[in-house]
Formats: structure tokens, sequence, C-alpha cells
């Protein structure tokens, strides 16, 4: 969400709601409706965010809330999206978020980051095979023995796939912090979101 703010420049609930789900973020995250309208308004109570108070709408509504990112809040991002290109665990959203916002970090910062995570893949995979010897088969430990050969073939195919993406990022792949115009993926004012996860309700916007 600091991310989504911090695209925008100032941003209101229901922008930011339309990004996530632009973004698809309902599928792979907890960024349902109601929390992102709740974690916005706490966000600015912790001085991630500033509020700024916008005039009632032309057709009568109510005051909308804008957020802006402050200098804490994008130290905080920067600290959450390095600490999340760097760490392995088997949770998707905060992986989803790092990679697709990556390209806030300089180009070879993100290589090192993406480097440090296959690091730390190769440290945990060495940790599981300290009890479980993947060539002996999941049977070695009955059919727990299943959950430690899924444990070793999501590493392997995590530490693949980051490779891959290290390869694309120095081929000169997309375009980094200090590089020019990054691609932004959010949605225009007034342009449909394909992918809303349903109807709409006057008090959605603020």
């Amino acid at each position: 969400m600091l991310g989504a703010v911090r695209q925008h420049g100032r941003a209101h609930g229901y922008q930011v709601r339309g990004d996530l789900e632009y973004w698809g973020a309902h599928e792979w995250s907890n960024a349902k409706p109601g929390s992102i309208y709740h974690a916005l308004k706490q966000m600015a109570k912790q001085g991630l965010l500033r509020e700024h108070e916008t005039a009632p709408s032309t057709a009568g509504g109510p005051p909308r809330t804008e957020y802006e990112i402050t200098e804490a809040g994008t130290e905080e991002y920067f600290r959450l999206l390095r600490e999340a290109l760097t760490s392995y665990d088997q949770k998707t959203d905060v992986k989803s978020a790092a990679i697709g916002f990556m390209v806030d970090l300089p180009r070879a910062q993100a290589v090192s980051l993406l480097r440090e995570r296959i690091r730390g893949i190769e440290e945990w995979r060495s940790a599981v095979t300290g009890h479980y010897v993947p060539e002996d088969g999941p049977e070695q430990l009955g059919h727990i023995g299943e959950i430690m050969n899924l444990w070793i073939h999501t590493a392997d195919a995590e530490a693949a796939w980051t490779r891959g993406l290290i390869a694309r990022i120095e081929r000169g792949a997309y375009t980094f912090a200090g590089e020019g115009e990054p691609f932004v993926g959010v949605l225009a004012d007034g342009e449909e979101n394909p992918y809303a996860t349903g109807e709409r309700h006057p008090g959605d916007a603020h």
C-alpha cells in the first residue's frame, strides 16, 4: 500500500484499492477492501502517510481523504522492499509485492538482494536436508516425508526462478531507478478496472 500511494504522489483509498485489484493483490494477499481503508488510516497515525482532506465533490458527496507518503513512510517502504527481496519463506504475498516494486531500486542493488535471496534459499535447503535425504525419497519418513519433499521441490523451483530473474535483469530487462521513466502499472483516472472484485459502494471512496 505504501508503494501504491508513492506511485500516485497523492492517492485516496478508492485509487489504492483499484490499483491493488488491478495487480491481482486480492488473489495473493490479505489486501481486502475493508482492510485497505483501515490500513491507510493506521499508517497515517503511525506517521508513514500524511492525510489531506479534499473538497466535497461537485455531485455533493462528502470530502475524500487523500494520502501522501512521508519521509518516514518512504524509509519504511524501502526497508520492507529490501527485506522482502532477500527473505525466503513459503508465502506468496510479500514476494509478489517485492517483485512488483523492485524497479524502485537501482538495478545493481536489486540483483545483489536477489543473490542474497538465493543464498538464503540454499541455506534453508541445507537445513532441511540435514534431516531428510531427497535421493532416498519421501517414504523414509512416512507420509510426513511428503512435506519435506514439497519443501525441497519448492526451494529448488524458487532458486531456479530467481536465477532466471537475475539473468533477465542483468541482460537489461525493465527500467530501474535512475534509468529513466519506469513502467507504472496503475489505472488512469476513469479507466475501468477489468479485475475489480465486485460492486462498488459510495462509501468505498473515502
